[in-house]
């Protein structure tokens, strides 16, 4: 049976494991926040269901059951965060910790409709990629603002959605999805980011640890996406 227990799981190893290597038992109780033990007691019974398979000392990966559980699970998540946003009026902040609440619940006919009503949109609030219905995860290659070069003109495409402190504070700083900025200077030995906002005109200094929660690929490349 696919209980909620194991959908989360799935879920926090295929989120986990993003570059396709193997997640460790460590790993995953820190995701989850839950014992080592806890943690492999599952891992041997995902195992036993064919969810997961398992290599000694490395840690498990998902077989394609497991991937298409997770990637639903996902889907149902990234959806609700959207409608929670668009419809509902929930803040960027806010939509991911309802949406961990609602995302095993909801039937197949309520996320077919959520789709529709939303447009059937691509991606999520925080701007990360919604995985098809029959379980495809569209591609992307976003680098951190961080690793931007100075000069470079770019769009958001996605902010972390783990700290909602620190998603509120992008927000308070126009920091969010689709929004175009250049970067006018690196300062030296780590210094923050001085970067200019077309829109507002404003200009921002950004030091590097929130610069790494932001996502962007250069101007010319949205245009043509």
């Amino acid at each position: 049976m696919i209980t909620q227990a194991v959908q989360d799981y799935m879920k926090a190893i295929y989120m986990v494991g993003l570059d396709e290597g193997p997640v460790t038992t460590t790993a995953l109780a820190e995701r989850l926040q839950v014992s080592a033990a806890s943690a492999t007691s599952m891992m041997k019974r995902l195992a036993e269901m064919n969810l997961v398979t398992h290599t000694p000392y490395q840690g498990v990966v998902l077989t394609h059951v497991g991937r298409k559980i997770a990637l639903e699970v996902v889907r149902h998540h990234r959806l609700l965060e959207l409608y929670l946003r668009e419809v509902l009026g929930y803040s960027i902040e806010e939509v991911h910790a309802e949406a961990e609440r609602l995302e095993h619940v909801i039937s197949e006919e309520f996320e077919d409709r959520i789709d529709r009503a939303l447009g059937f949109p691509t991606h999520d609030p925080h701007g990360d990629p919604i995985p098809t219905k029959s379980g495809e995860m569209p591609p992307h290659a976003w680098r951190s603002l961080a690793d931007a070069e100075a000069g470079l003109r770019v769009v958001i495409r996605r902010v972390n959605d783990h700290d909602p402190g620190r998603l509120h504070y992008l927000r308070s700083l126009g920091l969010l999805p689709d929004v175009e900025l250049e970067v006018i200077e690196r300062a030296p030995f780590n210094g923050p980011l001085r970067i200019h906002l077309p829109a507002t005109a404003g200009e921002l200094h950004v030091g590097l640890e929130l610069a790494r929660s932001v996502f962007v690929s250069p101007k010319e490349e949205s245009d043509g996406a």
